[in-house]
């Protein structure tokens, strides 16, 4: 049997809204160094504490009460501009226990699943916690996010970043040790997203989760399991066609005149491959666009094949 939370909500009563968004730094707040050669160290205030490093010490107490984008100098005088993190850099730095969904994919995911406020979404695995921070701040405190883990050393990982993140436990957050494809027990969900080695084990399950029109989001890392997946999907039924997309991002160096791409970039992570549920019963129409030659093999006598013609 599955657990339904290897946590109790915690009872602080702060939001996912208000978490440590503005004002003057207090104790608990997480804030984000970053040092003359552009080196961003996150640490968490508390009274009396110290933040050392070869370059000198930096009492906490010269941040708390004073407000962002201040400057303050260790003992060996060395400056940091102090800030708190946005959940870019913090995913990027948090402790992991699976390798995370990067920001590009991240934020690329929230938008195709079409998340705002109040949605209800379901994800499967919870890995390092990093798309479950994006997924709480996109259905705010009115919506539900539903994490299914089957590692519990990575749920552990996961609870602990989400929890630092936000400042407490979001109240609308569920964490499942189990496997989504005979635990998921919502029903009408809005989007369903997994991450996982083997996504079309759980299409049954997640096709009676989401509701009519729903979106499945699917991260795969690999050629073979996208066309397995999609394939799977067709032959099944029920869903839309699906579509695939990937996201490169690159940034570019900024020096005087000597303004130019980097010659590093954020290239393949995943790819991500999109769906809508349909209504119980119903049936796409043939598509008319015809397969590649040998796309499907010689012996392929589906629709669009000239053999299906005949």
């Amino acid at each position: 049997m599955p657990s339904d939370d290897i946590h109790a909500p915690d009872t602080t009563p702060s939001s996912i809204g208000a978490a440590r968004r503005r004002g003057s730094f207090a104790v608990g707040d997480l804030v984000q160094l970053t040092d003359p050669r552009g080196k961003m160290h996150t640490i968490t205030l508390a009274e009396g504490a110290a933040y050392h490093t070869h370059r000198g010490a930096l009492p906490h107490d010269e941040i708390i009460g004073r407000p962002e984008g201040i400057v303050v100098t260790s003992s060996n005088g060395t400056s940091y501009l102090a800030l708190r993190p946005i959940l870019d850099d913090f995913v990027l730095a948090m402790p992991r226990g699976a390798q995370v969904i990067y920001p590009k994919d991240a934020a690329r995911i929230v938008g195709l699943a079409n998340l705002g406020a109040g949605a209800r979404v379901a994800e499967a695995g919870v890995g390092s916690g990093a798309l479950t921070c994006s997924l709480l701040r996109a259905v705010g405190d009115a919506g539900e996010v539903h994490s299914y883990e089957r590692r519990p050393e990575f749920a552990q990982v996961a609870t602990g970043n989400v929890e630092k993140w936000f400042g407490h436990r979001p109240a609308n957050w569920a964490l499942t040790i189990g496997d989504m494809a005979r635990d998921l027990t919502q029903r009408d969900l809005d989007a369903v997203v997994l991450d996982m080695l083997a996504p079309w084990e759980c299409l049954e399950s997640v096709g009676a989760a989401l509701a009519p029109g729903g979106v499945l989001v699917c991260y795969v890392a690999t050629t073979t399991q996208m066309s397995r997946l999609v394939e799977t999907m067709r032959v099944q039924g029920g869903w839309t066609e699906p579509r695939a997309e990937e996201s490169l991002l690159r940034t570019w160096h900024l020096e005087g005149l000597a303004v130019r791409p980097d010659h590093r970039m954020n290239g393949h992570t995943a790819f991500l491959i999109t769906a809508r549920r349909l209504a119980p019963g119903t049936v796409l129409p043939p598509r008319k666009r015809r397969p590649a030659p040998g796309a499907y093999g010689e012996d392929y006598t589906g629709p669009g094949s000239e053999r299906a013609a005949e």
